[in-house]
């Protein structure tokens, strides 16, 4: 590992532990030559993925790029990071054990609505108004539109289940 202060190879792991949902093994680093100490995060990656964007394009998958997406369309809304952590945790999971090394940039952008639609509704628009590049006020209204939808069939179906239960 590579002291980010001088650039020194020479450093020494001092503390290493799992963190809270033990997916990833925090380390405490210090350089020998300058006497920096640093953080690193360790997870472990099944597969090499590479994403196929829209254009053809293919680039490594970056999750430090799909944490920040995710912290955009959460800016601001009452969600505990562990959570959004732990959603990443499991997008990334999922893109790995699809078997495939080519990841399409829409399945991605699938997983992720259907991830944000279960977490936070303001952070679902969001992030739809991004990636289905909504233009016009009526794509927003649509999209409240199906999104009310659902939820009175899910209020349905919740309130179904507790009148069987009652019965």
């Amino acid at each position: 590992m590579r002291c980010p202060y001088c650039g020194s190879t020479n450093t020494q792991v001092k503390d290493s532990r799992p963190s809270e949902d033990h997916t990833t093994i925090r380390r405490r680093r210090v350089c020998a030559d300058c006497g920096g100490r640093y953080t690193t995060f360790e997870r472990v990656q099944l597969r090499e993925l590479t994403v196929i964007k829209r254009s053809g394009r293919r680039m490594p998958f970056d999750r430090d790029k799909l944490m920040r997406s995710v912290q955009i369309a959460l800016r601001k809304r009452p969600v505990d990071p562990e959570r959004i952590e732990r959603m990443v945790s499991g997008i990334v999971r999922r893109l790995e054990n699809m078997g495939e090394n080519d990841i399409r940039s829409e399945t991605i952008g699938r997983l992720v609505m259907e991830a944000l639609k279960a977490l936070d509704d303001v952070a679902y628009v969001r992030f739809a108004s991004v990636y289905k590049n909504f233009r016009e006020a009526k794509d927003f209204e649509a999209l409240l539109g199906e999104l009310a939808g659902t939820e009175s069939t899910d209020e349905d179906a919740a309130d179904e289940a507790i009148a069987s239960a009652d019965d």
